[in-house]
């Protein structure tokens, strides 16, 4: 939700003890001049006197009040308002994905003590419960690739068979069991990443970028499609085998999803002082920015895009999302006014050696 700008509450309760103190400060004054005028209830020229010496040590007073009014309010809510500050903190943070962090907030029991607590409890239940899921996925995922590799066997060992006729049923049991092990592979890469369970080197995106380019650029002749790649080096931290799925996964998305016999699919590097920048552009039908949005979605494909031999699992983009999440970087997908996509990647750059 939108909201203007307004005034922090620290300011807000800044003013109000200030204001507090102000008028309590003008109400003891009343009452002190009050107190004057009955103690010398006659006499104009004593009046004067008073008058005259009480004015500018009232104006003193109340300015006074005024300056430490502010300051001991800015700091006492300073003071009260850190707790949620933490708070705050721990909240962004878990809408980040970071659901391991807790604020376990020090001190007796009070509102915020309170709020802190309850924060906690509600992250650890989600924690365990987002670990769960990601159990049973890894789980389900080790499950099936035992009796699906063993029905790739069979099926490969019938289809070799020279004494078979020819039966296109196999074929097709063959290609759904292919697509079935794929399936679940991904399933298991993508629980794997979610977990953020990988150790981070240095790692290099334009080597990656190069690395799969090569691997895919049989696809690419097969389609004919055009692979274009350049750019600068981009260092970054991460797990080299992640990064390069992710880039594998955005370089066969660009290729397959393009315009077969005359596509092109561009892949780019760049370093920003503070990010390594991958972008993988290609050619192929208009897309809408409510169809691009969704792309991202587990088992989620652009209309008409699919062509039977590389189908795919549908995770593609799902896996690269997640492997992107997992390094803490930004996944931006652009629909090209002439038709295609344009997707780009940001990860964070590593922090610069300095000497001492």
């Amino acid at each position: 939700m939108h909201r203007r700008h307004g005034l922090s509450v620290r300011r807000k309760l800044t003013l109000s003890y200030a204001g507090f103190l102000m008028v309590a400060g003008v109400l003891l004054l009343a009452a002190v001049w009050v107190f004057l005028l009955r103690s010398y209830p006659s006499g104009m020229l004593i009046r004067s006197v008073l008058l005259r010496g009480f004015g500018p040590a009232v104006g003193a007073i109340l300015a006074f009040l005024l300056v430490f009014g502010l300051l001991g309010g800015w700091i006492l809510a300073g003071r009260m308002l850190a707790p949620l500050a933490q708070i705050t903190n721990a909240t962004r943070m878990a809408t980040n994905g970071s659901l391991s962090h807790r604020i376990r907030l020090p001190g007796h029991k009070d509102e915020f003590r309170d709020l802190a607590d309850a924060f906690d409890t509600m992250i650890a239940r989600l924690e365990a419960h987002v670990a769960e899921q990601q159990r049973f996925a890894a789980n389900a995922s080790h499950e099936l690739r035992t009796p699906l590799s063993v029905s790739k066997s069979l099926l490969d060992v019938a289809r070799a068979d020279p004494n078979r006729a020819t039966d296109p049923l196999i074929d097709r049991l063959h290609t759904v069991n292919t697509r079935a092990i794929d399936l679940t592979e991904a399933l298991l890469l993508l629980s794997r990443a979610g977990q953020r369970s990988f150790t981070r080197e240095h790692v290099d995106l334009s080597l990656m970028a190069e690395e799969a380019t090569e691997t895919l650029l049989p696809l690419a002749e097969k389609r004919g499609v055009i692979l274009e790649t350049d750019g600068e080096i981009a260092p970054t931290i991460g797990s080299p085998t992640l990064l390069l799925q992710l880039t594998t996964n955005l370089v066969q998305n660009a290729i397959v999803h393009n315009l077969p016999g005359r596509g092109t699919v561009w892949v780019h590097t760049d370093v920003c002082p503070k990010t390594a920048v991958l972008t993988v552009e290609n050619t192929g039908e208009q897309l809408t920015p409510q169809l691009v949005a969704t792309l991202t979605e587990p088992f989620q494909r652009g209309t008409e895009r699919i062509h039977a031999d590389q189908a795919g699992a549908g995770l593609g983009l799902a896996i690269v999302k997640t492997i992107t999440d997992a390094h803490d970087g930004t996944l931006t997908l652009t629909p090209r006014s002439a038709g295609g996509l344009r997707i780009t990647v940001e990860l964070p750059a590593p922090a610069p050696h300095t000497d001492r």
